[in-house]
């Protein structure tokens, strides 16, 4: 690729995050609800449902934005709730931790552009 072509793809980058921001920081949330109510053994089978759907939506798209960590977390969350099929103390920590380091991932992206 060309020099001339590398910041009109920046840019339309940029201008794609801007959009699907909301969508994205839903997500997180999304997950984060899903992760304290997993630590307080109230993770119904609709939010376990939802957490997957959002950390498969998640892994799938931050790639895109050069957020290769938050796709592998995103991921591991996607696989944590996928066999969860019961309480479990040693997740609840787990969950939040990812949850809480995507948050951190995509704030930082919103804030600074790109993470290599």
């Amino acid at each position: 690729m060309d020099s001339v072509a590398q910041p009109s793809m920046a840019e339309a980058l940029d201008r794609m995050w801007a959009r699907f921001l909301p969508q994205l920081e839903e997500r997180v949330a999304t997950l984060e609800a899903a992760a304290a109510n997993f630590a307080a053994n109230r993770l119904s089978a609709d939010q376990r449902a939802a957490a997957i759907a959002a950390a498969h939506k998640l892994a799938g798209v931050l790639g895109t934005f050069g957020l290769s960590e938050g796709t592998v977390l995103a991921r591991e969350l996607e696989n944590l709730y996928s066999r969860q099929s019961g309480p479990d103390a040693a997740l609840y920590a787990q969950t939040t931790e990812l949850a809480a380091r995507l948050r951190a991932i995509v704030e930082s992206r919103n804030q600074h552009g790109p993470i290599a």
